[in-house]
């Protein structure tokens, strides 16, 4: 790896986990925990998702995240980005990406992409991790129908995240 790409101005190396994180889910939390074990800074860069329709806004996905990793030992900022996740990783001086999968589904569809973010920045590795064997069913996607349909999502989310999904209480 080239030295200069290796590390910041500050001497860590940085690595980007990037997503739509709506909501953030305790899969989500258990790669950014690992991910801070093996770089100096993880920046998890919240997507703008302009192709899709969130739940969230990206001000509350942001607090959210924020919010959800404050304890992780390490350093962890939560930023947006919109665009290229390599233009993002210039823009923040990453040596990595970091990619969560969950099964050989998720692994087709992120070699892909991680070979296609070698050409267009081929000093940035991607790392695959996988989170604890009990959260890799666990999805957004799932968490968000579950939530909308009246089911306990706690053992899915972190709190602060579980509180925002929960229901509004019904007016008399």
């Amino acid at each position: 790896m080239n030295a200069e790409l290796s590390t910041t101005t500050t001497g860590g190396r940085i690595a980007v986990y990037s997503g739509t994180f709506d909501p953030l889910t305790l899969g989500h939390e258990d790669v950014v925990r690992r991910a801070a074990q093996l770089f100096d800074e993880v920046v998890l860069a919240v997507a703008i998702a302009h192709h899709k329709k969130t739940r969230f806004s990206l001000k509350e996905r942001l607090e959210m995240a924020a919010e959800a990793t404050r304890d992780v030992p390490g350093r962890v900022r939560v930023l947006p980005f919109d665009g290229l996740i390599m233009d993002f990783c210039r823009q923040t001086g990453a040596v990595a990406v970091v990619r969560g999968i969950r099964n050989i589904t998720d692994f087709d569809y992120e070699a892909q992409m991680a070979a296609m973010n070698r050409k267009l920045h081929p000093a940035v590795e991607t790392v695959f991790l996988l989170p604890q064997a009990e959260l890799q069913c666990i999805s957004s996607t799932l968490v968000r129908e579950i939530a909308t349909l009246g089911g306990d999502v706690s053992s899915m989310v972190s709190p602060p995240v579980a509180r925002r999904l929960a229901p509004a209480p019904l007016q008399a």
